[in-house]
Order: structure tokens, then sequence, then C-alpha cells
């Protein structure tokens, strides 16, 4: 499977530049995903990946490659489009094996091609139907069925599950995970859903007004966030943020804002301690906040509880800490009454900070 590497990849609409000097290399065997909310550039990115877009500048490098001259049947890629775009006229199998037959396949090797991926997808029993005959699922199913047939060595794949309801959606995460254990190809897939992403991916690639602003493994971008906005778009219920100031007392150091007076601990406080600027902004996910009655003030978060809402084994609940809004991720057998004041213990592990204009991580 080749390496494709983009090197200052610039784009632009008239005047208006939309990407700017895109720097990514995606690895042999690898599933990327490109993340970030509307309108960021990841579409267009992968519309240029595949050569539906020309680039304005910069280069894209398959296998080592430069290919951003060449037509989009020349770049080995095959692609999965949000809308299915299946011929209505034609069943299952014809669908699947459009390509190959433009190819002028031999009928034999065509017939088991389409007999083996229809069976990797679970679709060997509707080869004979058509489109209008299957449900959402089966139709997405069927649209990556097709671009398997080619055996591309990358897949591209654009909001394909973003037409579907949340059920059919879980399914179909998995139904990918599965695919990309077996397929074991290059895959590059564009979501906006960060839950999409934190479940596929092997690396993500977070991007934010045509820039990318983060680039690792769930994992790392889960724990090690390198600015505010990555920090608050990835995990659901997203990051709480509190706008403070780093207080020295002692031998101890404080974040102080309104409603709270945090101490911090080891190489947080250290952190704090080196930033020049004072102003910071504390950010702490709602699973690293505790229900606690007896735990320290200044290791704690005094709420008030606005809106509870319950979602099975976990309640959310929706505070308020002095003007801010502060949602916690609470057991649901905790009993807990709407305006009651509840008191909640700060994972000291779990506390991050970020330099109030730049928005970059401490």
């Amino acid at each position: 499977m080749p390496t494709i590497h983009l090197e200052n990849l610039v784009k632009r609409y008239g005047e208006v530049e939309v990407l700017h000097g895109i720097e990514l290399e995606m690895a042999d065997n690898e599933f990327t995903v490109l993340v970030g909310p509307s309108g960021c550039g990841k579409s267009t990115t992968l519309r240029m990946i595949a050569g539906l877009e020309d680039v304005s500048d910069g280069e894209i490098y398959i296998g080592g490659k430069p290919v951003s001259h060449l037509e989009p049947k020349e770049r080995d890629l095959a692609m999965v489009f949000q809308d299915y775009a299946l011929y209505p006229h034609m069943n299952v199998a014809k669908n699947m094996s459009f390509a190959l037959r433009l190819q002028k396949r031999p009928q034999a090797e065509i017939d088991k091609k389409v007999r083996d991926v229809a069976a990797t997808l679970g679709l060997s029993e509707y080869l004979d139907r058509k489109p209008g005959e299957l449900s959402g699922g089966q139709r997405q199913r069927v649209a990556m069925g097709r671009a398997l047939t080619r055996d591309a060595g990358t897949f591209l794949f654009d909001e394909p599950l973003s037409n579907l309801d949340a059920k059919l959606r879980g399914q179909m995460r998995a139904e990918l995970a599965l695919m990309s254990q077996r397929v074991q190809k290059n895959m590059i897939y564009v979501t906006h859903d960060q839950i999409e992403a934190m479940t596929l991916a092997d690396r993500i690639v977070v991007m934010h007004g045509g820039y990318i602003q983060q680039q690792g493994t769930p994992e790392e971008l889960f724990k090690r966030p390198v600015n505010k906005f990555v920090a608050g778009f990835l995990g659901m219920p997203p990051m709480n943020f509190l706008e403070g100031e780093i207080e020295e007392r002692a031998d101890a150091v404080f974040i102080k804002g309104e409603g709270f007076d945090l101490r911090l601990d080891g190489e947080r406080a250290a952190t704090a301690k080196a930033h020049r600027a004072r102003e910071v902004t504390l950010g702490v996910r709602p699973s690293d906040l505790t229900y606690d009655a007896n735990v320290a003030a200044d290791r704690s978060l005094t709420l008030d509880v606005m809106v509870s809402e319950y979602v099975g084994a976990q309640s959310v609940l929706l505070c308020q800490c002095g003007s801010a809004k502060v949602m916690v991720e609470l057991n649901s057998e905790t009993p807990v009454a709407l305006g009651q004041t509840l008191t909640f213990a700060v994972n000291a592990n779990g506390v991050h900070l970020f330099d109030r204009q730049s928005e970059a991580a401490l």
C-alpha cells in the first residue's frame, strides 16, 4: 500500500484561500480520519486527494509519485460518497461490478470479486435486488462494496454515515472497523462527528479554518490536546472551560475564578507557575468531576444543579459555576435534585490549562 504525502497543500477559490499549506503524511495500512466542523477544509482536502478538486499550490504524493496533475482514474483510489450514488436501474451485483465491467475484466473474475466482497459486507443475499429495495444501511454497504471491488490501493470516505439514523450509524461504525481490519488498505475518512473519529481512527487529524490543529492517536488527542479548540472538539460531553487567574500563595499555586478557587499539584502547578501571563482558561472534562461531599474546598468545584439528563447508566448534569455552565457525568443511581448545590472533586490529572489569549495548551 502506498504512503500518501500532502506537501504544503493550498486551495484557493478566486481570491479566497480555504486551505493554508497543509502538511500531512498517511502511512501504509492506516485508517486516517479528517475531522472538524463544517467549513474547516476536510472534504476539500479529500477531494483534492481524489482529483475532484484542482490543487492551487503544493503537491500530493502517492507512493512517492506526484499525482496532482493526474486524472482521478490514474490515482489508484476508490471513493465512497455521502449520498451513495448508486444506479437505481441496476441490481446490487451490477452496481458493485460497474467499474470492473468498464475495464472489460473477464466475467469469471468479476463474478468472483463481487461474491467475495458481498460476503465480506454481508450482502450475498441481496445481489439480485435493486437499491430501492434496500435499507439505508444496506445501500451504504453496496456503495462501499463498489469501491472494494476495484481493489484500489487507497479508499476515500466522504462522510458516508451522515445520512443514517443514530442506531444505524453505530452499527455501520462497527462494520467499518471490521472491514478495515479485513481489507488491510489505506483508508482516509472525513467526518464532522468526533465519535466516529475516536472509534474508527488509527490517527485523527483535527482541522479548523483550513489549518491542521493537531494529529495523533485518539488517546493522544483526548489526553494531550495542543489547544482549546482540540480539547473542546473531542470528547462527549465536551470539556468544560472556566476562566481564571494564576495565584501563588506561600508554597502553593492556585487557579482562581468566578465561583472557584482550585489548587494545582505537581507538573500542572509548575507549568502554571512558569507561565508569564496570569490569565488562563481551566479545562476539565465532565468525567473528571466526581461527586464527593467531603473533599477539600481547594480540590473541588461547588456547583448548582440546573438540568439532569438521564441516559441509562449515566446521568449528565448541567450545572452553574459563577456565570459559567459546567457539565458533569454522574452515575445515574446517585440521587440528585434540581436546584441542589453539590461538591465535586476535581481529578488532579485531568486538569488542562490554556493561555487565555492564544488558546494554546500550557
